[in-house]
């Protein structure tokens, strides 16, 4: 008996830590209660999108799974890849979405028993305009109105067109640009003239409103990012609800890439949850 206290309370200032520490990092957070308040025990999420991780806190705190085993769920987002690489480096969060590389680079299964829950394809960043082919040229950037992602992390709509820019040796202060905080944003401003080009991914969709002729690839096979889970493997329960929540959130996304959102479990109430190693 004493050892199964003394385990719970060191359990529990690990966990007091942990979440002091992810305060410390992001100052930006939103929580919720479960249907079980009177549990102390909190479920820390991060992602850089506060719409994406606000969205998610608030459909698994309504989650019987969860509730079982969380009084709460704090959620936790910050735009820039500092945030990003702080969490899953050092173990902060129970889940992140995070790129597949930093996942990598900082052996973030090894450290910190991280497994992949679910997982988005990769994809290509192009910048798109309206009326003609857009031109990795130097002269043609500089007197366009350009659309941009506000998050220092996306790739196609922040990292890849800033890269391009370096390469073509261009000022960005010399630029006209136009940061919005979604893809979707983007595409409403190109639409309504408001801008000549953006910098982003092509989907099927976007066949309604432009013309796969005016887009120019920038670079290709990015791959996407995914959501992990501490410890998953010792709480198939826990990880079947999260996935479940997640899918369900992607679905109802209106973009097509985010509804090609692949899990890592078989989940059934038929049989014992397995993970697969690979996107089912």
């Amino acid at each position: 008996m004493v050892l199964a206290l003394t385990s719970y309370l060191i359990g529990t200032m690990r966990f007091t830590l942990a979440t002091t520490q992810l305060g410390n990092v992001i100052a930006t957070h939103y929580s919720c209660n479960t249907t079980q308040p009177e549990n102390k025990t909190q479920l820390t999420l991060f992602a850089p999108s506060e719409n994406v991780v606000k969205r998610l806190a608030q459909s698994l705190c309504k989650n019987t799974t969860v509730s079982k085993q969380y009084g709460a769920v704090q959620a936790f987002w910050g735009g820039s890849s500092e945030f990003e690489v702080n969490v899953l480096g050092k173990g902060l969060a129970d889940l992140i979405l995070a790129k597949e590389n930093l996942f990598s680079a900082f052996t973030a299964h090894e450290t910190y028993g991280y497994s992949p829950l679910v997982g988005y394809p990769s994809y290509t960043a192009y910048f798109i305009a309206s009326k003609e082919k857009p031109r990795l040229e130097k002269s043609y950037f500089l007197d366009k109105r350009i659309g941009l992602i506000e998050y220092p992390t996306s790739r196609s709509g922040h990292i890849m067109p800033k890269q391009v820019f370096k390469e073509l040796d261009i000022n960005m202060n010399s630029l006209n640009i136009t940061f919005v905080n979604s893809h979707s944003a983007l595409r409403d401003k190109l639409a309504l003239g408001e801008v000549d080009i953006i910098s982003s991914y092509w989907q099927q969709a976007d066949n309604e409103r432009f013309s796969a002729n005016y887009i120019t690839a920038i670079s290709d096979n990015i791959s996407g990012s995914h959501w992990f889970l501490r410890q998953a493997s010792d709480n198939p329960d826990l990880a079947c609800a999260i996935q479940g929540a997640i899918l369900s959130q992607a679905e109802e996304q209106s973009a097509q890439y985010f509804k090609q959102a692949k899990p890592y479990w078989q989940c059934s109430d038929s049989a014992p949850a397995t993970f697969q190693g690979e996107p089912l």
